[in-house]
């Protein structure tokens, strides 16, 4: 018994309809993909690796990516999706905390092996030059392979995500974890073997690797699988498709378009949004363009999804809606205790939908797991007296920038150590594209050159988390007790990315 395999992947073995839809027109039915997920599961058994040894993945986004996902859940290991935007350090702590047995890349990045460990790497092409023949890695596999036996429990996925000192965590996902969030969102959203999902979102992320692809998989559905969010071609698959997952940035970037209009939407059924806050304005927006309101959702690595707005019923603008079925949510004080409604505090979570903890960390998540099983997402929320959430804040000064999320003391780290920076902070301001980017006030002399900060930054630091704007000034604010003032910054610097 494999309950994840059982339940997402094995009813389609046989299935002849089509599973992703490839920008070139082509297409990968369900039974040709888990053909060649079988296949990989024989190489990566093949290679000596057992249930429960840890597979790590860098690569770009394509099918044969997300077939390794599948060779994992059949062969019991823990895939360890990450970022390609992640560098050559970055990589080396992930492989070497997480222990590893194997990383597989592109070859492009063989570069990496210098920083692989004690995990064994594999370079392989594994991109759209790979879709109509079986790469290398698989080419000479026999066909088929019995999926191996795991519990509930059983970890599934490591996920890594920043911390607020600097060390990254991984979050410790298990087959229950992942196949009761699935499950939860099919009913949630009423999502059928007849929809279409347009899915360009990145898939080492939880957003579209599980939240997507998991119920895409439960539901028996297809993808138009598209490498990126590139606005031609969302807008020329749109009429192709029922559904859509994207981050706030997707919408702004589709308003901005007068080609976006009601008519080319008007196959859709269901417009997601997550990762990031949506602004109101961008709701009210949108439904005026199309007639349809965005459905707001509410999750993180550690939770998969925790709260909706309702498929049938008002979705709020400006809030992420009640929980799901089955899943807990209270807005708290210090001590977990739930505050009446309308009052802000802490958002805590508890449900099969959370995580088993971080990867080698019991004293950080006895920190924010309580014993009663509520997760203390870091997230400042209030409850409307009728249950729907609104995330006003974040108590970990967390960036989610595109839908990617960035804590600004692992930048800082960085920054302050760069010649002439006497300290620095980094916040997350408004940002018309991506929602929110990372902001580095500096302080140090009038003349320093934020150019050259920057430029030490390349190769250190994914793209990504790199600040787009830059302010010096000659102290930071501080409270009576030392603390930098960053809602102060914010205050001041609010405006940085409109002009």
């Amino acid at each position: 018994m494999n309950p994840l395999y059982d339940r997402l992947f094995a009813p389609h073995e046989g299935q002849a309809t089509p599973f992703l839809m490839l920008p070139d027109g082509s297409e990968i039915t369900h039974q040709a993909f888990l053909a060649r997920a079988a296949r990989f599961a024989r190489v990566l058994t093949g290679l000596g690796l057992s249930p429960g040894d840890r597979v790590a993945v860098q690569v770009e986004k394509c099918p044969d990516a997300l077939a390794l996902y599948a060779a994992a859940v059949q062969a019991g290991l823990v895939f360890l999706p990450l970022n390609t935007a992640y560098t050559a350090a970055e990589l080396g702590y992930f492989l070497a905390d997480s222990g590893a047995a194997l990383l597989i890349a592109d070859p492009d990045r063989a570069g990496l092996a210098e920083v692989a460990g004690e995990a064994r790497a594999l370079f392989e092409t594994l991109g759209p030059e790979a879709t109509g023949t079986l790469p290398p890695l698989a080419a000479l596999a026999p066909e088929g392979f019995a999926a191996l036996p795991r519990k509930g429990d059983d970890l599934a996925a490591i996920l890594y995500t920043s911390g607020t000192t600097g060390r990254a965590k991984g979050a410790m996902l298990t087959q229950r974890n992942l196949l009761s969030n699935a499950e939860t969102l099919v009913e949630a959203w009423e999502v059928t073997g007849e929809d279409v999902l347009l899915h360009a979102l990145p898939i080492f992320h939880t957003h579209g690797l599980f939240v997507a692809t998991n119920t895409m998989l439960a539901a028996g559905g297809a993808m138009i699988f598209l490498p990126k969010f590139r606005t031609d071609q969302v807008l020329e698959s749109l009429p192709r498709a029922t559904m859509m997952m994207g981050v706030p940035t997707f919408y702004t970037r589709l308003l901005a378009e007068e080609r976006f209009t009601m008519e080319r939407a008007a196959h859709m059924r269901l417009f997601i949004s997550g990762s990031a806050p949506l602004l109101a304005e961008t709701h009210r927006a949108f439904t005026e363009r199309t007639g349809q309101a965005i459905l707001e959702r509410y999750g993180m690595t550690e939770l998969n999804m925790a709260t909706s707005n309702p498929l049938a019923g008002e979705r709020r603008p400006g809030t992420v809606g009640p929980p799901l079925p089955g899943i807990e949510a209270k807005v708290c004080n210090d001590a977990g205790e739930e505050l009446p409604r309308g009052e802000i505090g802490m958002v805590e979570v508890r449900g099969p939908n959370v995580f088993a903890g971080y990867w080698g960390m019991p004293e950080k998540t006895a920190e924010e797991k309580r014993a009663s099983g509520f997760f203390i997402t870091g997230d400042l929320g209030q409850m409307s007296e009728d249950g729907y959430l609104t995330i006003v804040g974040r108590g970990k000064d967390l960036i989610i920038s595109g839908g990617l999320n960035i804590y600004p003391k692992e930048v800082e780290e960085l920054l302050d150590a760069a010649p002439g920076i006497l300290e620095s902070a980094v916040i997350g301001l408004p940002h018309p594209d991506l929602g929110e980017a990372p902001f580095a006030v500096l302080a140090g002399p009038p003349d320093l050159d934020t150019e050259a900060v920057a430029a030490t930054l390349d190769g250190r630091l994914a793209r990504f988390k790199q600040p787009r704007g830059w302010a010096v000034v000659d102290e930071l604010p501080r409270n009576t007790m030392g603390k930098v003032q960053k809602a102060a910054l914010r205050a001041e610097f609010k405006d940085a990315f409109s002009t």
